[in-house]
């Protein structure tokens, strides 16, 4: 192959997700600007394929979702939805494939050992915005807006629905879904969706000062919150108390909950194992 066609296919192949670790913090940035960062399938699986390497690398604490462009994400590739239809059973195959892999996705987000942070400076909307309701925090610029308007082209954000709904009250949520409206980063603090909104140029600073504070714990007390905090959520009171009791006696036999407590009470800094 020429060098001319090797530079006409590296410009025709999208880079979907870039990786750097900077010491314990692992950050995956969606990098198709120019898609404004569309959920196609292709995307989905390099950011599945990130987050399987952030959760698999011993030396990252926190993960961290930011991107390039106005666009944290667009939601899902509609182009490529539509172009589904073109198939012989009219795309249900497709469609069936897409959304769960979309789900698989988030969950995947939610079950990473370690804890996940979207870093929001533009527009997150439809399966985008799920994403962001799906990490464990998110922070966002104040000009970043959101929204789940698939209601305003015929397709209900139901996906992206039961991320919302997780996050932020119910008439919120429905007011979301059924207007299909883009909310402020303001509004989105106010009813749950985001932890804070800061000043842009604060954001990145804003981020990485969380995610050290947050890497500086033990990394097996970190996974083991996390855990628990997901599973309990979909337990009923009682049942919930039990789990955490059995919880929190399993902490404490950890080498670390030990290290802990006792660096603690002879006041000086900890040292995890992570174990």
């Amino acid at each position: 192959m020429s060098t001319a066609s090797m530079a006409a296919d590296s410009k025709a192949a999208p880079v979907f997700v870039r990786e750097t670790r900077e010491g314990p913090v692992y950050r995956i940035t969606l990098a198709n600007a120019a898609a404004r960062n569309a959920l196609s399938r292709a995307a989905m699986d390099e950011i599945s394929a990130a987050l399987t390497r952030a959760a698999e690398d011993a030396d990252a604490r926190v993960v961290v979702i930011g991107h390039e462009g106005p666009a944290f994400s667009a939601g899902h590739d509609l182009k490529e939805m539509q172009a589904a239809r073109r198939s012989a059973d009219g795309g249900r195959a497709f469609y069936d494939a897409l959304f769960a892999q979309c789900s698989d996705m988030m969950m995947q987000v939610v079950r990473c050992p370690k804890p996940v942070i979207a870093e929001v400076d533009g527009v997150a909307s439809a399966a985008g915005c799920q994403l962001v309701a799906s990490c464990d925090l998110a922070y966002a610029s104040e000009t970043s807006r959101f929204a789940t308007p698939g209601v305003n082209i015929g397709l209900f954000c139901s996906t992206p629905m039961v991320a919302l709904t997780r996050n932020v009250a119910r008439k919120h949520a429905m007011e979301m879904l059924l207007t299909g409206e883009m909310i402020g980063a303001d509004e989105a603090q106010a009813i749950g969706l985001l932890n804070r909104a800061v000043p842009q140029a604060d954001l990145s600073a804003t981020v990485r000062r969380l995610a050290e504070t947050i890497a500086s714990k033990s990394p097996l007390t970190l996974k083991t919150g996390k855990e628990a905090f997901y599973v309990q959520a979909e337990m009923g009171l009682a049942d919930a108390y039990a789990y955490t009791a059995r919880v929190m006696a399993e902490n404490m036999m950890a080498r670390d909950a030990n290290e802990g407590i006792g660096a603690f009470v002879e006041k000086r800094p900890p040292t995890w194992t992570g174990s």
